[in-house]
């Protein structure tokens, strides 16, 4: 057989079709029916040396009463944005809070992130607006998207 271009291994499977998608080795559907057999004695012990104050008990215990929360909600006077000279004002704005300490460095990034997409729809946006009016202005209703012109025989 013959290597693909790009690809550092010859195309087809010799060894079958392998594992079906979604299917779990033996270990895995041995641990899943311990757990099934004995998650609840197992939950109680846990729970029970927490209460005794085993600190890692306590941990596992809390992390799964209380999910840990990965984002916190930010609260901070941002300008309208409407146009892309807005968005730049709003990034300023973004800027002068991080360096007051308003918000962090990361969370500042993913604010400026969300600004830079809300440019691109604006200028999308734009471009349509000036594609319509330049296809209205010459005529057109915007069917004949391509001239095509005969070469000379």
């Amino acid at each position: 057989m013959k290597k693909t271009p790009g690809s550092p291994f010859q195309p087809g499977n010799t060894f079958g079709r392998g594992r079906p998608q979604g299917s779990r080795n033996k270990a895995t559907i041995a641990l899943q029916k311990m757990l099934d057999d004995r998650g609840e004695s197992i939950t109680r012990k846990c729970a029970l040396m927490a209460m005794r104050g085993d600190a890692t008990a306590m941990r596992l215990c809390m992390e799964r009463l209380i999910a840990p929360r990965k984002d916190q909600p930010v609260k901070f006077k941002l300008p309208l944005v409407r146009t892309a000279a807005e968005v730049a004002e709003a990034v300023s704005v973004v800027l002068q809070a991080v360096s007051r300490g308003q918000l962090t460095p990361a969370e500042g990034q993913m604010i400026a992130a969300i600004l830079e997409g809300r440019r691109r729809v604006i200028e999308t946006e734009e471009h349509e607006a000036r594609i319509r009016a330049l296809e209205s202005s010459s005529g057109r209703d915007g069917k004949e998207s391509m001239i095509f012109l005969e070469e000379p025989e």
